[in-house]
């Protein structure tokens, strides 16, 4: 059974709801609500696995973040649910070019969108970490004393358009349908409960070109210094391009993630950390 889990679970529950996504997308159905309940069912898979074959079993306890999460989840699934109508309104409001590949199948269409959204999310991400006002932004997210499947959602509002921001608008002006982009951000929330499991799962010699948990791990690393790796969201290919790919046998296991400020435990006092006065963010030392 735990073989089956370890093994089994990312290329199931993942291509599964990959696939279904794609199936309504080609029938023409509804994202809403139809899509939202696919997503769903696959993270919910996730969480419950989580139980059943933990990575590091203290952090399926409550760290203090559980309703702070849940609140930041509601955001950023809020938008990534709601992406094909925010996708139609930014269509309207910006021209686009006729560049756009619509001869292709529907599902090359949302591969091609999603190559393109997400050099832009591993660029934005990247520079987050480079730039300090972004990175005050963006260090809710690296705040996380546990990794498990809800905390791939922590992230400040501000900062979650900073990163989906520009690749999404590139792949709008180049003529990507509003469904496509709506399709590839639904099938990427259950990658990123995947992405921040605390799932004790594999995907084997694929972890070099996926953005899976014993990957992105590195990533949430506790020293600053040994963090500006595998910034991918879901391929790693710009992270071999650009030298930022790590992995070592040895894991990532408790104590060894979050940072080394102290984030406020309570929602609205995350969502204002940022703009704090005395906010200060220790990269070293």
């Amino acid at each position: 059974m735990n073989d089956l889990v370890r093994l089994g679970s990312y290329p199931i529950i993942f291509g599964i709801t990959a696939f279904a996504q794609l199936l309504l997308i080609e029938a023409g159905i509804s994202h809403w609500p139809y899509a939202i309940l696919v997503a769903g069912a696959g993270i919910s898979a996730v969480a419950i696995l989580e139980r059943v074959l933990p990575y590091e079993p203290s952090w399926n306890l409550d760290h203090e973040d559980t309703l702070p999460d849940i609140l930041h989840a509601t955001f950023s699934l809020g938008f990534i649910f709601a992406s094909v109508e925010i996708a139609e309104i930014i269509r309207v409001l910006v021209p686009f070019s006729k560049v756009w590949p619509n001869t292709l199948p529907l599902w090359a269409q949302v591969f091609v969108a999603g190559l393109i959204i997400d050099f832009g999310l591993w660029l934005m991400h990247w520079l987050s970490h480079k730039n300090d006002y972004l990175w005050k932004l963006h260090a809710l997210h690296h705040s996380a004393e546990r990794l498990y499947w809800l905390n791939g959602e922590r992230r400040h509002p501000l900062s979650a358009l900073l990163l989906a921001g520009p690749g999404t608008l590139l792949a709008i002006f180049l003529g990507a349908p509003a469904e496509v982009v709506g399709c590839w951000y639904t099938i990427i929330a259950v990658h990123l409960a995947f992405q921040h499991s605390n799932l004790d799962y594999t995907v084997g010699p694929l972890r070099n070109i996926l953005g899976v948990a014993e990957i992105h791990r590195w990533h949430h690393k506790k020293e600053y210094e040994d963090s500006q790796v595998n910034f991918g969201e879901f391929w790693m290919i710009w992270d071999q391009l650009f030298r930022t790919f790590h992995h070592t046998v040895n894991g990532v296991k408790k104590g060894e993630v979050g940072m080394r400020e102290k984030m406020p435990t309570t929602y609205l006092k995350q969502i204002a950390w940022p703009f704090r006065r005395t906010t200060s963010v220790k990269k070293h030392g």
